[in-house]
């Protein structure tokens, strides 16, 4: 008797231990739904990446109070991020917002089912036979990067027509991580909106070959100023290029400058135009509101689904420009903005179409022409366009 009585209650315990975890995204009761949010970060915010997925972080405590805990990791390397993950699920996390490249997730989705994971999408991820509490999403930012470069293509059309530069010197420099297609496709955007403006402009482009390091981010600016580039904009995590963009202008030079992430108006307030950032806020808060109704995701988050996979631009508000400066914006540019935006709301303004031939970075028999147009996030939330635009776009390392 008394060995059945410790068997049963052997049973039990592991009944009730199943049972905590299978539940563990109550911090509390079910009745009382509180939430268990995480949040996993390559960085901190220290880099205006992490720090503009904060914003989302902490936007969503605000909105929802004692419903949700947030959990957060920090500082988490990509091949480093099982245990930092595990730990969150661990402690009960229902939902964990994943922003770093790594596909560790996919592996834990399939173990984990009851835990949804929403990871910043990857080109190197397919969505194709993964577990159905494995989620993907972005922002459309090309959007976003073709309104910047409208600001930056008016900019440039005030110096030409002063004639404080020649059209020799309508030189644009772009400090870039790497020549993926998100970069890529980014930086061409940027160029096509600056040269629906001042069709002059050409671009000169860097890399860094990583995606922060404040010192090499500086360094390519600085090299790209000195090679006469007026106009500096990047596709990196630090603000160095805005530092550097700002010293320049100190010491005499002329160059003007597009942030990115955040408003750098306070670190470079002689030379930053505007900035864009990519707002994670409308997918997490969806995400988080689709759980507490029991619903799918992707049926109740504005925006365009592709499978279990979202993207959106201006029209969701997922991307957005900041601040213009208007100090130093030239004439007009609001209004002319405000207008391209609206355009890209409506679906009136095709970004990825022109007089344009560009040859793909992994294949140089792959050629398109642009007069046919290319449709960005179309079929997924990662970016694709990934050609090289001849004669106006020249590559560095």
């Amino acid at each position: 008797m008394k060995k059945y009585i410790i068997a049963t209650a052997c049973v039990c315990l592991a009944v009730l231990t199943a049972a905590s975890f299978l539940f563990g995204f109550w911090s509390r009761s079910p009745e009382e739904g509180v939430l268990k949010v995480g949040f996993v970060y390559a960085e901190d915010e220290s880099t205006p990446y992490t720090r503009n997925f904060v914003q989302a972080q902490r936007l969503l405590a605000e909105e929802y109070g004692d419903q949700v805990e947030v959990l957060v990791k920090s500082n988490v390397l990509s091949r480093e991020a099982e245990e930092p993950l595990r730990d969150l699920i661990r402690r009960g996390c229902g939902v964990i917002f994943i922003n770093l490249d790594t596909e560790i997730p996919t592996v834990l989705a399939r173990e984990f089912p009851q835990v949804l994971f929403c990871q910043a999408s990857m080109p190197t991820i397919s969505m194709e036979g993964q577990a159905e509490n494995y989620h993907t999403f972005n922002g459309e930012i090309y959007q976003a990067r073709y309104a910047a470069g409208v600001v930056a293509g008016m900019k440039l059309r005030e110096l030409l027509d002063s004639g404080a530069i020649l059209p020799a010197d309508a030189q644009v420099g772009y400090v870039a991580a790497n020549d993926s297609a998100e970069v890529v496709s980014g930086y061409t955007a940027f160029l096509l909106g600056i040269r629906s403006v001042a069709p002059e402009a050409r671009m000169r482009v860097r890399k860094t070959g990583t995606w922060s390091s404040y010192s090499l981010e500086k360094q390519r600016a600085r090299e790209l100023i000195a090679e006469g580039c007026v106009i500096i904009a990047q596709h990196t995590n630090t603000m160095a290029p805005a530092i550097a963009c700002e010293e320049a202008a100190q010491s005499g030079r002329r160059v003007y400058y597009i942030g990115y992430h955040q408003s750098m108006m306070d670190v470079a307030p002689s030379t930053h135009l505007v900035s864009l950032r990519t707002n994670w806020y409308p997918y997490v808060s969806g995400v988080v509101s689709a759980v507490m109704k029991k619903a799918v995701i992707e049926e109740s988050v504005p925006g365009h689904a592709h499978g279990r996979d979202m993207s959106a631009g201006f029209a969701q508000d997922w991307v957005q420009l900041l601040e213009l400066n208007k100090q130093l914006a030239a004439p007009g540019t609001e209004a002319k903005v405000n207008g391209v935006i609206a355009g890209l709301k409506a679906g009136r303004t095709e970004v990825f179409r022109g007089n344009y031939t560009g040859v793909s970075t992994t294949d140089p028999a792959d050629v398109i022409d642009l007069n046919n147009g290319y449709r960005e996030n179309e079929h997924s939330s990662s970016p694709s366009f990934h050609y090289i635009l001849r004669d106006y776009i020249t590559v560095e390392n």
